[in-house]
């Protein structure tokens, strides 16, 4: 059920904010899952790194002290998933869930293996309510919409939503030759657009989404989720030149008293003054707006296409010694910081906002 949607080409009508109110915070928190955390456009490590990478894990494993065939899983279980397996490949696409619904954010090449979740047998088929909310449509953010399974099937309802006017325009052309040799309006599903108004929020079933303007090329939304009592702020692709809460005005509710902002962290913060205005950011900026807006948790994505394992772990530990240095510094001039976690996204990365 969507409230103040009249499934109609036009503009939602925006509940008010009092709504939130009657949330209870007995029910099930929010719940992410990362299905494309690269940006700008999907990449892999060449045949080459990954040769290297196993080698290297090869080496560990006699320098751990092992030595036996028998011993391997108990080599693998001392590692993290990225040490094993990086960072991921896919662009950018989240999907969120509450305790009685669901929703997409952006449709990168992650978005693929999400339809394919959706719908994993003939008696999930023809059957489902999907919404999809789009920040932008720069091409690492709709290039797997064409791949999206359930658009293709008959019976579905698939829901975009977006602040721009164009949104509509901008799907359609997606699915139109020479880029995809399958039209639009030949799409088995009911497909129905829906203008966003800034600012205002509407609810999905029990979630309340409401889009914020971001610091990037072409006009760029994230969303502030709320449902049972926990917050979510998707906060790519944005350059963060914004960082005062003056500055910021009336996009400020967007980071304030989340459990989790979703960051834009593509660049080192060198990266960042030679690149300004290309509209990504780096962990520093991302760790001073948690510190000074209460945000709990802080996951950094939107990696770079050109960033190997190795890198994106320099990018960890430069973001380990900006924290440690902010909380000692705080430390010695007697100032109150609260505490902030934080990691760097993987594909496949899940949260339970209630467990944080």
């Amino acid at each position: 059920m969507v409230v103040g949607l009249d499934f109609v080409r036009g503009p939602i009508k925006p509940i008010a904010y009092k709504i939130a109110l009657g949330h209870s915070k007995e029910t099930m928190s929010l719940t992410l899952k990362y299905w494309g955390v690269r940006g700008s456009l999907p990449s892999s490590p060449t045949p080459e790194q990954w040769a290297k990478d196993f080698e290297e894990l090869i080496h560990g494993f006699f320098k751990a002290g092992f030595s036996r065939a028998d011993q391997v899983r108990e080599y693998l279980a001392t590692m993290s998933t990225t040490q094993l397996g990086g960072f991921g490949t896919a662009t950018t696409s989240v999907q969120v869930k509450s305790a009685k619904s669901q929703i997409i954010i952006d449709g990168g090449s992650g978005i693929r293996n999400i339809g394919d979740s959706l719908m994993p047998g003939p008696a999930s088929k023809g059957k489902a309510n999907i919404h999809i909310f789009l920040t932008h449509f720069h091409w690492d953010h709709i290039l797997g919409l064409p791949f999206f399974v359930p658009l293709f099937i008959g019976g579905n309802r698939v829901n975009f939503y977006a602040v721009q006017p164009e949104l509509e325009e901008m799907v359609r052309g997606v699915f139109r030759r020479p880029y995809f040799p399958v039209a639009f309006d030949s799409l088995a599903s009911d497909i129905r657009f829906h203008a966003l108004e800034p600012r205002k929020p509407v609810e999905i079933d029990d979630m309340l989404v409401t889009p914020y303007q971001l610091d990037h090329p072409d006009p760029c939304w994230g969303f502030r989720i709320e449902s049972g009592g926990t917050a979510y702020a998707h906060c790519v692709d944005t350059e963060g030149t914004r960082s005062t809460r003056e500055a910021l005005g009336p996009d400020l509710p967007l980071y304030q008293n989340v459990d989790l902002m979703y960051f834009d962290a593509q660049y080192t913060l060198p990266e960042l003054a030679e690149k300004a205005n290309w509209g990504h950011s780096a962990s520093q900026i991302g760790l001073d707006i948690a510190f000074r807006e209460n945000i709990r948790y802080v996951i950094f994505a939107h990696h770079d296409p050109g960033a190997t394992t190795q890198a994106l772990n320099e990018l960890k530990r430069q973001t380990r010694e900006y924290y440690d240095w902010r909380m000692k510094t705080a430390e010695t001039n007697r100032v109150s910081l609260p505490q902030v976690k934080w990691r760097f996204a993987h594909e496949g990365l899940e949260i339970d906002l209630s467990k944080l």
